[in-house]
């Protein structure tokens, strides 16, 4: 039950001794005075864990309505749990550790906020504890959960941690991406300072070189040991992603009433620029073959440089992987995480319903990326082919390994039966394909086929292109990539769509046979006949090409 508002009060009492020494507190004759001793409120509290009696006490308050209204927020905090014998005992350990260190007593409204939250009621959470706390309850995949956890223990802790929750401001969170912009100029200065010290520590003349060469290298590689190594810079994409760790948890902060005002969602940051697509056009890979500099970070094989690598591919086991991928656009998990049960020939579809990611290096199965990236991706008749070859492949492959591992165990070896995962594209003994395989294998593949450089997941953006060469738009792209909106594909997709209308018109005008010269082609001299020495003086027609604009119409028709 809730305490009695009875049990507790309000006194006076003063610190004059009588004769004997001993103070006489509220005994003290002068305390009628108006201006003589201070008052002091008691208030009895419910009992501790141990059932022990517990009261409040406070002194010094030099007037009555003081003491009167720390009594009234007292009894009122008192009153909050009703007949909840456990929030009872909280707020009575709240006012006990009030007691003790003199803490200002709360608002009411405050601690009713808190109560039952499962978080301290002195007001006292740090940003630290509750991310922490958040992070012991998230329910997202574990990659995503590393991604949180990463931002928290690298950035948000050390500069935030020790912040009040309830007191972060959006200052607070300014200062942060300040730091970090600062540390940024430290990195890229030392790596800066490391790249020329690792030229002058090094000897570009050919052969060995010379005694006194020697001993001032060996010092500036010395002086190199002692160098930071190179570090990465905190990006804007980077900084994007440590700020919505940091809403993500004050909002949920604001669904328990801890907090009502976000300071995460009122830092303004740089936008990170999504990366754009470009061709290998023939110019790009000339460039390139000359300098070393990929002319973008997103780079997509023309059709012709796709069919290079398919064809490179076609003797390889995981060539129906490629395949796939190339023509239909899968992430490289989701295609690692393919199963056989969501394959049907009937239809021309597969239903992407899982994916193997890497946590650390373990791979592990998740669902895929986004509630987006679940669906169903319709295939061509060359895709389906490739993968009904593939599936008798991998059945023999399975026959075979069976039928030496029973061998094996004949002959006193402890070997397995081929792992039946039910996946599409599996290791040599049907476990699942580490991601890390196929990335390595495709850049095997892309180097033996002497193409220009681009990653696995550029396959994907490949897809995409292909959608335009088929006469597909941005709409259609976005079905086959299964994104969230068409705004994340345009943002993407948009230059490469415009290049590959730029080819796309070119081929529809190369396309017409004409039997004339193009304009561009640079016209016949025209013959002027000699007519003495007034001829060499060109006219005022001459001068503006009006004559020679005459001549070719009459006689050098354009096309």
């Amino acid at each position: 039950m809730p305490v009695s508002r009875r049990a507790g009060g309000i006194s006076k009492r003063c610190e004059c001794r009588g004769p004997d020494g001993k103070r006489l507190g509220a005994k003290c004759p002068q305390l009628s005075k108006r201006s003589h001793g201070t008052h002091q409120l008691r208030q009895e509290l419910p009992p501790g864990e141990d059932g022990s009696r517990r009261t409040f006490r406070r002194t010094g308050y030099p007037a009555v309505k003081d003491a009167q209204t720390d009594l009234d927020r007292i009894r009122a905090i008192l009153d909050l749990p009703g007949d909840d014998e456990d929030g009872q005992r909280r707020v009575g350990d709240l006012l006990a550790g009030l007691m003790a260190t003199r803490g200002a007593i709360p608002e009411p409204t405050e601690v009713s906020r808190k109560l039952g939250v499962g978080v301290p009621l002195d007001g006292r959470t740090t940003v630290g504890d509750w991310l922490d706390q958040v992070m012991a309850t998230k329910a997202t995949r574990t990659t995503t959960n590393h991604g949180y956890a990463s931002h928290i223990r690298v950035h948000l802790k050390p500069a935030l941690g020790h912040l009040r929750l309830d007191r972060l401001t959006v200052g607070h969170v300014e200062d942060m991406f300040s730091a970090i912009d600062d540390r940024n100029d430290v990195i890229r200065a030392e790596n800066q300072a490391r790249r020329e010290q690792e030229q002058r520590a090094k000897w570009t003349k050919g052969g060995r070189p010379p005694a006194k060469e020697r001993e001032r290298l060996a010092a500036e590689r010395a002086k190199l040991a002692e160098m930071p190594p190179y570090r990465k810079l905190t990006g804007p994409a980077t900084k994007q992603a440590i700020r919505r760790t940091l809403r993500m948890a004050l909002n949920k902060a604001i669904a328990k009433q801890l907090i009502i005002f976000n300071a995460a969602a009122h830092v303004e940051l740089a936008t990170a620029a999504r990366p754009k697509g470009l061709l290998w056009t023939a110019e790009r890979v000339a460039r390139w073959r000359e300098t070393g500099r990929k002319p973008g970070p997103v780079m997509v094989w023309t059709p012709a440089q796709l069919g290079r690598f398919l064809d490179e591919a076609e003797g390889d086991r995981l060539y129906a992987f490629f395949h796939l991928i190339a023509h239909h656009g899968l992430r490289r998990g989701e295609g690692v995480g393919q199963g056989w049960d969501d394959f049907s020939p009937e239809r021309k579809e597969i239903r992407v319903s899982a994916e193997i990611v890497v946590d650390g290096w373990t791979p592990i199965e998740t669902a895929p990326k986004t509630d987006g990236s679940v669906g169903v991706v319709k295939l061509d008749a060359g895709t389906v082919r490739v993968l009904i070859e593939h599936r008798d492949r991998q059945r023999a492959e399975r026959a075979a390994w069976n039928a030496r591992a029973a061998e094996e165990r004949e002959q006193g070896k402890d070997t397995a039966d081929w792992a039946d995962t039910g996946k599409m594209f599996t290791g040599e003994d049907g476990s699942w394909l580490h991601p890390d395989v196929v990335s390595k294998a495709f850049r095997r593949i892309s180097d033996a086929a002497g193409l220009p450089p681009i990653n696995l997941r550029d396959l994907r953006h490949g897809a995409a292109a292909l959608v335009k060469a088929g006469g597909g738009d941005l709409h259609d792209a976005k079905v086959k990539l299964r994104h969230s909106t068409i705004t994340l594909t345009s943002d993407t997709y948009m230059e490469l769509f415009e290049e590959y209308e730029d080819e796309l018109t070119e081929k529809a005008a190369a396309a017409v046979p004409r039997a004339r010269k193009p304009r561009d082609e640079a016209p016949a001299p025209v013959a002027v006949p000699e007519q003495g020495p007034a001829a060499s003086q060109p006219s005022n027609a001459d001068m503006d090409g009006s004559t020679v604009r005459a001549g070719a119409d009459n006689g050098q028709g354009a096309a």
